[in-house]
């Protein structure tokens, strides 16, 4: 495993009401007594990074952990763009030079600890599994932007990693907020009546999965191929805190660097995306609450462009997560360039580990490097034109592959048209013939739209919108 370096060193456990237990780690050795409950609980001096390290646990019995490692932890979680593993989701979707990236997965210096989806309708204690070490054939099966991401770093810093991947994809992000977190916020109590719109319908959809059931089997014992059916969701993994209580609540007793995040398609309904600008930064602050390490750094991936079904907005959830950078100690990885336009996991997994890895070599690690893509500052009226201003933009702005393109402008009534956008400086300048007095600009407002807005760093922008109050979809 990796312990997180410079924090003092938790370790937990159980054994028999009022058993004495020890820890030690070379020198170093700390006691407690298991409580009436079995439970007990101490803490080790902080260490640099290091290793390997043996640590021997002293109680009724002995257990001795070997190949310990000291250095930073990195908690990965969201749906199937970040769930999806090295090896791709076999028969759909790929990682890019998926055979040689698993071919070259051997890193002594990285651990994994993969969590099995497990819903619960309270908060667990413990994981059913362990670490490993990272190797071609564990690395196979561990989510691509974790591993991707995790290289990076340790190749960055020079410090050993542990990655956690506890990842279900297909789901909501209400399912991994708290209970505590949901109910503590009256402008989330519409989770609750959503999902209870939810359950009204569950026994429709038993049927519906039972007759499912029975095709499949009548197929294989005929010896065709099974038939294709709609996707349904797991109802447990759509419970409001249920995710949080089986896959993340395990993991708070252990000091992590930081979290990385990629989810939102499962929100992107449009009954449901107004919601996300409230429930991401909730899930935030409820993960940093109960995690009780401060504002670790919490980077996330915007989601990508992707031509979904017309009841979905993904331009509503992208604005949320740009609009949640507004917390502190946060950073977007913008995706709206890597995307593909039928495929709902984008293969290239690399560059989205990259600019995940410079949101983290600038917040957790402190390089003053660009991290972040052109990002929507503010805007002055020029005539009959807007200026928009960035930040992220100090080293100029340029128009990837000809003129600027995904910028609309409106006047009071938000009646957005496409207009014309040109670089001037550090900013741009938006006009269009059809609007004389402009009030509101937005760039790239589409589930898949057409954008090529970047910084001389090589970064995209963000889509945006310069409406104050949230569009509705």
């Amino acid at each position: 495993m990796v312990l997180q370096r410079n924090r003092p060193i938790h370790f937990w456990g159980w054994a028999d009401p009022g058993e004495k237990v020890s820890v030690t780690l070379e020198s170093e050795t700390a006691s407690a007594t298991a409580g009436k409950l079995g439970r007990w609980s101490l803490y080790l001096p902080p260490r640099p990074a290091g290793g390997p390290f043996s640590i021997r646990v002293q109680g009724n019995n002995t257990i001795v952990l070997d190949d310990v490692l000291i250095g930073d932890v990195w908690f990965a979680s969201g749906q199937s763009n970040m769930e999806i593993p090295l090896e791709g989701y076999p028969g759909s979707s790929v990682i890019q030079n998926a055979a040689e990236e698993i071919r070259n997965a051997t890193h002594p210096n990285i651990r994994l600890l993969f969590v099995p989806h497990k819903a619960s309708s309270y908060p667990l204690r413990d994981y059913p599994r362990g670490w490993t070490r990272c190797t071609p054939e564990t690395a196979k099966t561990f989510s691509a932007v974790a591993y991707f991401f995790g290289v990076d770093v340790s190749k960055a810093e020079h410090v050993p990693i542990g990655l956690i991947d506890s990842t279900w994809g297909g789901t909501p992000i209400a399912s991994w907020i708290s209970m505590e977190g949901i109910s503590s916020d009256v402008g989330l109590m519409p989770i609750f009546a959503e999902h209870t719109q939810m359950l009204d319908q569950e026994a429709q959809l038993l049927k519906s999965h039972a007759a499912e059931r029975r095709a499949i089997a009548k197929a294989k014992a005929a010896g065709q191929p099974p038939p294709k059916f709609p996707w349904h969701p797991n109802v447990f993994s759509w419970m409001p805190a249920w995710l949080y209580n089986g896959m993340v609540a395990p993991a708070l007793p252990l000091p992590i660097r930081g979290v990385i995040w990629y989810q939102g398609a499962s929100d992107a309904a449009k009954a449901r995306a107004p919601m996300y600008v409230k429930s991401f930064p909730a899930l935030i602050h409820d993960w940093r609450s109960h995690w009780q390490e401060g504002n670790f750094p919490f980077l996330y991936v915007q989601i990508s462009s992707f031509d979904a079904a017309p009841g979905e907005d993904w331009a509503m959830i992208r604005e949320a997560q740009r609009r949640t950078l507004g917390v502190a100690n946060t950073a977007m990885a913008v995706t709206i360039d890597i995307g593909k336009l039928h495929q709902i996991h984008p293969p290239d997994k690399q560059d989205l580990g990259k600019r995940l890895t410079l949101a983290a070599r600038a917040l957790a690690y402190g390089e003053s490097i660009e991290y972040s893509g052109p990002l929507f500052r503010q805007t002055s009226t020029d005539g009959s034109a807007i200026r928009v201003w960035f930040s992220h933009a100090q080293s100029g702005l340029v128009a990837k592959g000809g003129l600027l393109q995904g910028f609309e402008i409106a006047g009071a009534d938000h009646h957005f048209v496409p207009a014309t956008a040109r670089i001037e400086g550090k900013a741009v300048v938006v006009s269009s013939a059809a609007v004389a007095h402009p009030k509101f600009v937005r760039y790239g407002w589409a589930n898949a739209p057409t954008v090529n807005l970047y910084n001389r760093a090589g970064l995209p922008a963000s889509p945006f919108t310069s409406e104050r109050v949230m569009p509705k979809p």
